[in-house]
């Protein structure tokens, strides 16, 4: 059976500034993530009480555990953020993950979705992306992919489909506690 691994998690902005860098996640080895995310390939990573690094230097810790989940060649990544009221889902519309080693990288495109405990949803942050849209240039295929992601992300919000199932990301917390997280931070 494989172990949970250490990983970094980086996000940057289109000009190739680092954005901000989780800094300690747990990579969710291949035999235990679920059948439906390992047909996709799907990264799942868990955190809790981690370290953030702003790009101004300034830090933070994460407040409450979250399972993100990187799916390979999705112009999105969703984190579910499991609060005393239920899960939350906290979503990027973000270039497609890479995996190098311990690190995970991603470009954020600045616009995020919010899937509440009671299954409303919000798009935030458009005058943002409006904002960088023209600060970094993006070409027409970028703006056409951050399109293109938020509908298939949307669209998967909608029919409950993979990762928002509350049960699995659940089931995934509760593994990781079990096997290393009295020990974590």
């Amino acid at each position: 059976m494989d172990i949970y691994r250490h990983c970094v998690i980086k996000s940057f902005k289109h000009d190739g500034h680092i954005h901000r860098t989780w800094q300690r996640n747990y990579l969710v080895p291949t035999d235990r993530l679920a059948p439906v995310h390992r047909d996709q390939n799907i990264i799942v990573l868990i955190n809790r009480q981690t370290p953030i690094l702003e790009s101004d230097g300034k830090q933070w810790i994460s407040r409450v555990p979250a399972v993100s989940f990187f799916i390979p060649g999705e112009w999105f990544n969703v984190v579910a953020l499991l609060e005393d009221s239920g899960i939350r889902y906290y979503c990027n519309i973000a270039s497609p993950p890479y995996l190098q080693g311990d690190v995970l990288t991603y470009i954020d495109y600045d616009l995020d979705v919010i899937r509440t405990t009671d299954g409303n949803r919000y798009v935030v942050d458009q005058d943002e992306y409006q904002m960088h849209k023209l600060a970094y240039h993006y070409p027409q295929m970028v703006e056409d992919k951050v399109q293109q992601g938020l509908s298939a992300l949307l669209k998967r919000m909608d029919e409950g489909a993979v990762p928002f199932q509350d049960e699995i990301v659940q089931g995934y917390y509760a593994d990781w506690h079990s096997t290393c997280g009295e020990s974590e931070g």
